[in-house]
């Protein structure tokens, strides 16, 4: 007679914690671990503390071993999980895409508030705006703003055809329409094609290559390097691009709206500048470091 040693949700949850904490710090274990266990039971943490006692099917008991032999691996939980979630939205991602950053959403949100500042609280006043995300990855920014401006014109490109495929699944899961572009942004011809735009919104890879030694290994390993990493003999090339393209392409009042590495804030604004952007400002995120900047070519937007 065959005997199947079952565990509680409460036992699970505790030995998956226990395992991660050989490579996390406690309190990130303690997230992972529950993020797992609410793929797994399909409950809200609160339910699974009601139902603490309630066994694991053998099913999901297997399901556990494979994300747990994954996640020791140093795989993200996201692409463990296939998900993330970004400005409140649950997004599909895998090694394809960059797994959306907490920055990300502050830079989106950056954007709202300057949209709100042009046309007020009416969303119905965007309806002829149009707005492109160049380097797409997951669709992250472009669904997020598309979501909160239904009548803007939303555009967005990237270098991966994988990564488009990814970008369009997410968009199709919440209903919003949205034109993807294969695009090698640094090719001047192809970057050329693209439309004109109101506003310009970029996550684009700005880590030198030398930084990859003080970076954890499940970044590393796993994120895709296309959009992380940038040579180290030229760690600006995204920005010189988005500013020769944004000032062919960008209407007069429109603005560009970029995440950049903290520690080259100053020369980043130093690349608009020089190519006749009236009008830079840094903004610095949560924890206090400049991780954004606007480029305008008039004074005001």
């Amino acid at each position: 007679m065959v005997y199947v040693c079952t565990m509680t949700i409460h036992q699970a949850t505790q030995q998956l914690t226990f395992q991660l904490l050989h490579i996390y710090e406690e309190r990130e274990a303690r997230n992972i671990a529950g993020l797992v266990m609410e793929k797994i039971t399909e409950w809200k943490r609160i339910d699974r503390v009601v139902n603490k006692h309630v066994p694991l099917s053998p099913d999901k008991q297997q399901l556990l071993g494979w994300y747990t032999e994954e996640l020791l691996s140093h795989k993200p939980v996201q692409y463990v999980l296939n998900e993330a979630w970004f400005c409140g939205l649950k997004l599909y991602v895998d090694e394809y895409v960059l797994i959306p950053r907490p920055e990300t959403e502050e830079l989106v949100e950056w954007v709202v508030q300057e949209v709100r500042g042009m046309v007020g609280e009416n969303t119905n006043h965007v309806e002829k705006l149009k707005i492109l995300d160049i380097g797409t990855g997951s669709g992250c920014i472009a669904i997020a703003l598309k979501k909160k401006y239904p009548g803007a014109v939303v555009y967005a490109c990237d270098v991966s055809e994988k990564a488009l495929i990814v970008a369009a699944r997410n968009a199709t899961k919440h209903n919003t329409e949205i034109s993807f572009i294969l695009c090698d942004f640094l090719t001047d011809s192809e970057r050329k094609e693209l439309p004109a735009i109101d506003m310009l919104v970029s996550n684009p890879p700005y880590i030198p290559q030398n930084d990859k030694r003080k970076m954890h290994s499940n970044v590393v390993e796993f994120e895709p390097k296309l959009a992380l990493f940038v040579p180290d003999e030229a760690p600006l090339v995204f920005y010189d691009a988005l500013a020769d393209f944004a000032k062919t392409h960008l209407s007069k009042t429109g603005g560009v709206y970029v995440e950049i590495n903290e520690e080259s804030g100053r020369e980043v604004a130093a690349v608009f500048t020089k190519k006749d952007f009236r009008n830079t400002v840094l903004k610095k995120d949560l924890q206090g470091k400049d991780r954004m900047i606007k480029a305008t070519l008039q004074r005001s937007i």
